[in-house]
């Protein structure tokens, strides 16, 4: 059986048309004799959309109990039943009831499409579960109902439906998305301008993406080769050098010349791992193009415009930014160069730049030795053994009676050029070839002790021998320097990953990674030192080791990382081979640095919007606690300073006791109300004491309606820890919310028990409840769930009343009440 086709209609936000565009497509389809059908589709009451779904025929929905209540659900046994052509299945990303067949929508549709049926569905961009955290930074809403994006991107065709954050208001503000009264509401907070043009935006990126990801494939699959330059991507090649930047910059503002440029920085690097390029300057390019929204790519290839190229075509790039050779003039008898190779071969779709810059003509100067360092004793020794070995082989050979043969004679000769050669190198081993030629020449071939030859065969020996000896030094040489080279690479390769590791994690900190570094190379101290301008004292950033030196120039090895900041390492001079593995560690040492800065500076800026968000969400929680008594008081004196009314004793004294009264609730506020701001803002500590239940929770009750609440308190429950102020508070608040969500006739309970050492206060309603998963949620400041049925409140009482909990030590958690309900339970320290 076929797999169904799945079409999505992705959207910014609710409200730009996305129910609407399906319906559409559905009538499209059932004007071509296609079986569409309507398995699940919200209109939201909508006028427009209801009508679309006239003409089109509906399988009906399930209907589910939940809680007391009644919900329906699509019904996937009846589609699939129905076995259609196309369903249209609304809200890709919503969340089934419980006793659902499948915990998701999008499983519902992946069952459909398996079964062959085509699928056409909603989702919008806040609802990708990748851009969760994205949607939140930008809204200041959670999406808790997600889809995972794999299941959008099988998606056989996805269609934008979009609309402009104008226009998308205007159709808010006519009422043709929510109701009246929640127009206000919706327009000056999640349906702000500045959100809608952000989630707009995010919708476009995300589609384009896509786009992208379907021209690849289609080039792939049809093995198209020639650019198709659909927009303007920017291919900017790199060696490592110094204009480097400049080629960057240059091609930023090549890609903003036109709409959707697009940057991509490559670095080619040899397959064999050797490069002269700094480290350093290639860190300090790939923070630049990242920061003017390119990308950086590292490539290897031993061909460098070959691979230049085939990047390049791979990323169906339209130009090509590079660099005026650095070589100078007599060094282009080696070949035409790079810009010109490529400029040559990359045919009339690949534009190619050649950019001047102030390192053209200057000469790459001499390449790094690729070669390990041989250590002084083996020098030595390859030198013993390739000037000294000859003189006593002669006195061996020349005081002995045996003949051996010229042939032999000219074997030991060479035993001892490849072994000055395994032991001190090249250059010992070409002395050790000409000092034996010469005393092969004097001491062994007739005529003996002197300089000539009379045989030419023996001349053709000894030639032989010379060539042979150069040869075979030359090769052990190389093998031998190779094997360091190999092993210092290693070496070099497992301190870079260790780099890249700690990049990837986030795990190293500043004073770790100088420790490392330290011990890496051997040295007794090491400090990143750092000032403000050019004549200002260094700072010392971060150290290790003992007594780091307080300036670069005191110093044994200084590394420069910023035009104000260096690395200073003291113990020994290390030796240039080694500066490129510390330019490394230097980079990463300055990005170990402003990661932890601006890690510190975003906690604290946190740390104060937390504070700040705390102040202003009490002060409007508790605004109607304070206009009560404020009313209470205004009408009292107003009474009492009336002249037109004759007041009794008895009438004056109980307005009098009002006022007082009124007095004394305000004052009581205000003072929990400073002492939390301050307990958040982290200047005040709760003072925890031993209290009575009997005593606190009755004054907590006393701004509720009477007869709205049941109290069974036991007298026999422990004393418990806590902050009568801030108790009485938290009780305050969680009752008056479960007096505000319960019918009329049904008073709220509460009622304490102890449980171990802790001492728990249930507050127990007989309302609607809240889901599972919702009721973390309703303990967010100012969201609510589902709205209040006496229109009071902003939603910070729950808010509250868990940061009072949480200052004493306690919590305050919600449960489902058994038949139906909310239970908020308060867990107290018990008294010892």
């Amino acid at each position: 059986m076929r797999r169904g086709k799945l079409r999505i209609h992705l959207g910014a936000a609710p409200g730009v048309g996305k129910t609407y565009a399906m319906l559409s497509e559905g009538h499209r389809r059932l004007e071509r004799g296609t079986d569409c059908v309507v398995a699940f589709v919200e209109h939201h009451d909508r006028p427009r959309t209801e009508v679309m779904l006239h003409g089109l025929e509906q399988i009906p929905r399930r209907e589910l109990e939940y809680r007391g209540s009644t919900f329906s659900e699509m019904d996937v046994h009846a589609v699939l039943d129905r076995a259609p052509a196309v369903a249209l299945v609304d809200e890709l990303a919503h969340t089934n009831i419980p006793g659902s067949r499948n915990t998701k929508r999008w499983q519902d549709v992946e069952e459909l499409l398996a079964a062959g049926i085509d699928v056409v569905s909603t989702v919008n961009i806040q609802h990708l579960e990748s851009l969760g955290d994205v949607v939140e930074s930008i809204t200041g809403v959670r999406q808790r109902e997600t889809v995972p994006d794999e299941v959008v991107r099988r998606a056989d065709q996805i269609e934008l439906v979009d609309m402009s954050p104008q226009a998308l208001r205007r159709r808010m503000a006519h009422g043709n998305i929510y109701k009246p009264d929640k127009v206000d509401a919706a327009l000056s907070n999640y349906f702000r301008p500045g959100n809608l043009t952000a989630l707009r935006e995010l919708a476009l990126l995300w589609v384009a993406d896509r786009v992208d990801a379907y021209l690849t494939e289609y080039r792939s699959e049809h093995r198209v080769s020639r650019i198709w330059g659909s927009r303007e991507r920017i291919v900017v090649g790199l060696t490592g050098g110094p204009e480097g930047r400049t080629l960057i910059r240059r091609a930023a503002r090549l890609a903003e010349k036109g709409a959707g440029g697009e940057v991509l920085a490559v670095y080619i690097a040899r397959s064999d791992g050797l490069t002269s390029a700094s480290p350093k300057e290639l860190a300090v390019q790939r923070t630049l193009v990242e920061d003017l929204g390119g990308t950086f790519h590292h490539v290897i290839g031993d061909d460098v415009p070959s691979a230049l190229l085939d990047f390049a075509r791979g990323v169906n790039a339209t130009q090509i930014v590079l660099g005026v050779s650095r070589r100078k003039g007599w060094q282009y008898v080696f070949g035409p160069g790079v810009g010109a190779t490529v400029a040559r071969e990359s045919g009339p779709d690949l534009d190619v730049h050649l950019i001047t810059h102030g390192e053209a003509g200057k000469g790459r100067g001499l390449p790094a030795a690729r070669g390990a360092r041989l250590g002084r004793s083996r020098i030595v020794c390859g030198w013993l053994t390739g000037v000294v070995g000859p003189v006593l082989l002669t006195l061996l050979l020349t005081h002995i009676d045996a003949d051996l043969g010229l042939a032999n004679d000219v074997l030991l000769f060479l035993t001892l050029t490849v072994a000055a050669a395994l032991f001190g190198g090249l250059l010992p081993a070409l002395a050790s070839a000409a000092f034996g030629s010469l005393l092969l020449n004097y001491y062994f071939t007739p005529p003996l002790y002197r300089l000539t030859i009379a045989d030419s065969k023996n001349l053709v020996a000894l030639v032989v021998f010379f060539a042979v000896a150069v040869s075979v030094a030359s090769v052990v040489d190389l093998a031998a320097r190779r094997t360091h080279q190999a092993a210092r690479l290693r070496a070099e390769s497992e301190i870079l990953s260790f780099l890249a590791g700690s990049v990837l994690r986030g795990e190293t900190s500043l004073e770790a990674l100088l420790e490392r570094m330290r011990e890496t190379f051997g040295m007794e101290a090491v400090a990143l030192l750092e000032r403000e301008n050019e004549v200002a004292a260094w700072t010392c950033a971060g150290s290790a080791g003992r007594r780091p030196v307080p300036c670069p120039e005191d110093a044994d090895v200084d590394m420069p990382v910023s035009d104000h900041m260096a690395l200073a390492l003291s113990g020994r001079v290390l030796p240039a081979s080694d500066r490129r593995i510390l330019a490394a560690f230097a980079a990463q040492a300055a990005v170990v640095l402003d990661r932890q800065r601006l890690q510190s500076a975003a906690d604290q800026a946190k740390e104060l919007a937390e504070g700040n968000r705390i102040r202003t969400a009490l002060l409007a929680a508790v605004s109607p606690d304070l206009r009560t008594p404020l009313a209470g008081i205004k009408a009292s004196v107003s009474s009492l300073r009336s002249d037109d009314v004759e007041w009794s004793e008895e009438d004056r004294a109980e307005l009098l006791a009002a006022i007082e009264e009124g007095a004394d609730r305000l004052d009581h506020l205000v003072g929990n109300l400073l002492d939390m701001s301050r307990l958040q803002t982290g200047t005040v500590t709760s003072i925890i004491r031993e209290a009575d239940l009997d005593e606190v929770i009755p004054m907590a009750l006393l701004g509720v309606p009477e007869g709205s609440v049941e109290l069974d308190i036991p007298e026999t429950l422990p004393m418990v820890d806590v902050d009568k102020g801030l108790l009485e508070r938290s009780v305050a608040n969680v009752v008056e919310n479960a007096v505000k969500y319960s019918p009329q006739d049904t008073p709220v309970l509460v009622s304490a028990s102890a449980i171990a050492d802790r001492v728990e206060v249930r507050v127990v309603d007989r309302g609607p409840g809240v889901p599972d998963e919702a009721k973390a949620r309703i303990f967010e400041p100012f969201p609510r769930h589902g709205d209040s049925p006496r229109g009071a409140g902003v939603g910070l009482g729950l808010a509250v009343a868990r940061g009072f909990a949480a200052a004493m030590g306690g919590s305050l958690t919600a449960e489902d009440t058994p038949g139906g309900g909310l239970t908020m339970v308060l867990g107290l320290r018990a008294s010892r």
